[in-house]
């Protein structure tokens, strides 16, 4: 217990002392006026007062502060507050309103050295200003509260109540928190059944907080160091119990002659000021060396099962022993032997490591990180922790290594995740502006294509910059494949079928030297996809096979079923449980090297030449796989060859969805003249133009608007005249200030029947479950004039129809 006297006031003379005092200044002034009467000197006379009144004022001074008592009495309930705080296990203080330590108990003196006055406390994290905080909150609403505060002692939570009968004290308490960390389960160890055992093999465990002090011990430690063990030794120096004298360590409630002791410091790091330590300690006598070899193994069985990378090393540095932890952290390969510390390291760290092992094992009793980049897994730094021990035989150094690759895994995959989402973005922005530039260059190759004749000299080049410009346009649907905006015209298939009408296809692609086999499964279920993509997805993985066998090989294709037992025994966390469709494409090349089979997939990614691959080959296959609902994997070793298998869903028939459409009168192939009145709305100026041209060569009357407002104006122009009114409504979809479904909402309330066609360079599913609206027809981007006047003829028809 520790208490603080409370604030003293000046002294001051007493009230009954005060006739004294008159009486003997009145003796004083009679005796000055008989020497006046008899001397008849007035000077004497007052020479005589002066030194009387100054004799008297210092009398009455020094017995003022001679008798005057300075203690002022306690408070009449200290005794009683020291009492009940004494006896509790957490640090308790008691201040008053100007911040002084009334008293405290004395778990808090044993804490905090010289009773500092919350919340002037030596913790770390401006610890003091947020203590602060929580008392001006305490005078203010009655109480506060504070977690984690950082300190030597752990992590401790305080507790701010305003107490008293005139609420003018504040009674603070902190205590240690518990947590989930290796502390908390070294502890549990020590003190469980792991402890018994310990005991059992000879071993004396106890944790030492950051301070020195005892937090747990298992029996046989209390037994030898404080003599009976059920004793509690919770909070005793660890170091009051041992001697170290000539260099031998020995408890000194066992004397001088007592058997020397060996010990094994094993940090606990929680992350929280200084770390706790997990002491082992053997005996060392030579006679007891069997027990101490046998104790060892115990002791190697221990380390073996903490979750915690750990290995031992003996003086030069030799490695003795490692768990199953250190060899994963360390990414060693199975059976790949290690003899020194300095084996796991680059090059450029040997030497820092060996000279660390070194100074640590030749008698450091303290431990140390050293950053180091592991050979095995050389891509990011880590923290190597290297302890002095006097540990079991030969063993003087403890290395401790944590596993990251897990947590390093799952960073890489959401950065990867991110960057793939960023440049789908961004993929999909740019192929939607290309298509808008390569729908007016197709469509004025079309219109001029009408004006020449084949033979023409123009003829050809209008020709060659038509097929670059579709060239273009396939490039920009790679990107929307990438981006899995493209658009998909699904059908109920089966995969035998698509690969059948492509085998043919793949045999010239693949030359003399490649042999193909392909293989069926039976009882394979139907899938829902593109065929056309699906076919595109086939031919690239084909494509990248043959390159992989410059040489020559065998190119397998396989379709197999898959059962969602199968799936489950897969135990994958990627494949959801289901019956799938498997294709399989393997070949016999070269294989991809471990550290690009993660980046196969990722946009403009190629192993090629330059000028030989745009990097888009594998991406458009993942996106088409991704976008058709299915899940692609590659498998590759260097030298064994590459297999990619795609997992399609099997598709169950739906009665209504599958329903087959209901035939509807089609006009003939060569039949694009038509008639009627079409408002064309585009922003984009060439696209705007070339489609008025394309509809006005067919017979169509064309009204255009750059935006929405302005297409507005234009119909309710229309719908105050009697006469003429709107056939058909063509739109852009993404415009500035008001796109095109909400142009068509607003233009359905006075048409409700009139038939609307969208054009648009994303993908037609994505924008139909995003338009709510009937009676749509899409046209995709980048489009010719032939196909722009089928679109608008389809559309006139079926709202006809």
């Amino acid at each position: 217990m520790a208490t603080a006297s409370p604030p003293l006031t000046p002294p001051d003379l007493r009230t009954a002392d005060r006739p004294i005092l008159w009486g003997v200044l009145a003796i004083g002034l009679v005796t000055a006026l008989l020497l006046l009467w008899l001397l008849g000197d007035l000077v004497a006379a007052g020479i005589f007062i002066a030194l009387f009144c100054s004799t008297v004022g210092l009398v009455v001074l020094y017995a003022s502060r001679r008798s005057t008592s300075y203690t002022v009495s306690a408070p009449a309930d200290i005794g009683l507050m020291s009492a009940a705080i004494n006896d509790s296990g957490d640090a308790v203080a008691i201040t008053d309103r100007a911040g002084r330590l009334i008293c405290a108990s004395r778990v808090y003196g044993e804490w905090f050295p010289g009773l500092p006055s919350p919340p002037g406390l030596a913790i770390a994290d401006n610890g003091d200003e947020r203590l602060a905080q929580i008392g001006r909150a305490a005078w203010r609403d009655g109480s506060a509260s504070l977690d984690g505060l950082a300190s030597g002692r752990g992590r401790l939570s305080a507790t701010v109540m305003r107490a008293g009968l005139s609420e003018d004290h504040l009674v603070w308490r902190l205590r240690r928190m518990e947590g989930n960390d290796l502390t908390h389960q070294a502890r549990r160890l020590v003190e469980g059944d792991g402890g018994v055992r310990l005991g059992a093999a000879g071993v004396m465990a106890a944790i030492v907080d950051g301070g020195g002090r005892i937090v747990s011990a298992n029996r046989v430690f209390l037994q030898r160091a404080l003599g009976d063990g059920n004793g509690d030794g919770t909070g005793q120096v660890l170091a009051h119990l041992l001697d170290d004298s000539r260099d031998l360590i020995r408890f000194h409630s066992e004397g001088a002659n007592a058997t020397p002791l060996r010990v094994i410091q094993v940090p606990l790091d929680d992350g929280i000021g200084e770390s706790p330590t997990l002491f082992l300690l053997l005996d060392d006598a030579a006679a007891l060396r069997p027990a101490v070899e046998a104790a060892s193994g115990h002791i190697e069985a221990l380390l073996a099962m903490l979750p915690l990378g750990l290995a031992l090393a003996e003086r030069d540095g030799r490695i003795l022993f490692m768990n199953e932890a250190f060899r994963r952290a360390a990414g060693l390969p199975p059976g790949q032997p290690v003899l020194y510390p300095s084996d796991l390291v680059v090059k450029e760290d040997k030497a820092a490591v060996a000279d660390a092992v070194r100074r640590f094992a030749a008698g450091q009793r303290m431990s140390g990180d050293i950053a180091v980049r592991l050979r095995y897994r050389a891509d990011e730094p880590v923290a190597l922790t290297i302890a002095g021990a006097r540990g079991l035989g030969e063993a003087a150094a403890l290395l401790s290594l944590k596993d990251n690759s897990e947590e390093s895994r799952l960073k890489n995959q959401v950065a990867q995740a991110t960057k793939m989402q960023a440049v789908g973005q961004l993929a999909g922005g740019v192929a939607h502006d290309f298509n808008n530039i390569l729908t007016a260059i197709i469509g004025h190759c079309d219109l001029m294509l009408l004006r020449h004749r084949p033979g023409e000299s123009d003829y050809d080049d209008i020709q060659q910059i038509r097929q670059n410009s579709n060239r273009a346009a396939g490039l920009t649907r790679q990107l929307l494949a990438f981006s899995r905006q493209q658009t998909l015209r699904p059908q109920i298939l089966q995969l035998p079928d698509v690969i059948s009408e492509i085998s043919n296809l793949i045999k010239r692609l693949m030359g003399e030297q490649v042999k193909l086999i392909v293989k069926h499964g039976r009882n394979l279920g139907q899938v829902r996809a593109d065929p056309g993509q699906l076919e595109q997805v086939i031919v690239n993985l084909a494509v990248n096979a043959r390159d992989a066998m410059p040489g020559g090989g065998t190119l397998t294709i396989q379709t197999y079923a898959v059962s969602a037992a199968e799936v489950r025994r897969l135990n994958s966390d990627i494949l959801p449980v289901a019956d799938y469709t498997a294709l399989s494409v393997s070949d016999t090349g070269t294989g991809i090297p471990p550290e690009l089979l993660g980046k196969i997939f990722e946009p403009f990614f190629t192993t090629k030449e330059v000028g030989k691959g745009t990097g888009l080959g594998l991406s458009t296959v993942y996106g088409i796989v991704k976008q058709s609902g299915g899940f692609i994997f590659a498998d590759s070793k260097p030298g064994d060859g590459t297999s990619f298998v795609i997992y399609l869903p099997v598709h169950r028939a739906d009665p209504v969805t599958d329903a087959p459409p209901v035939p509807t009168k089609k006009p003939k192939q060569g039949e694009l003249w038509g008639t009627g009145t079409i408002l064309l709305v585009e922003d984009e100026d060439m696209v705007r133009a070339v489609a008025e041209r394309a509809l006005t060569r067919q017979g169509y009357k064309v009204l255009t608007a750059a935006n929405g407002e302005e297409a507005l104006e234009v119909l309710e122009a229309m719908a105050a005249e009697d006469g003429e009114v709107i056939d058909l409504l063509v739109s852009d979809v993404v415009m500035p200030t008001m796109d095109g479904p909400t142009l068509v909402r607003h233009a359905r309330e006075k048409f409700p029947q009139l038939p609307i066609l969208f054009m648009s360079g994303y993908a037609e599913e994505q924008l139909r479950r995003s338009i709510d609206l009937d009676r749509v027809a899409f046209l995709a981007k980048p489009f010719s004039v032939q196909q722009l006047a089928e679109a608008a003829r389809d559309a006139l028809v079926q709202n006809k129809g």
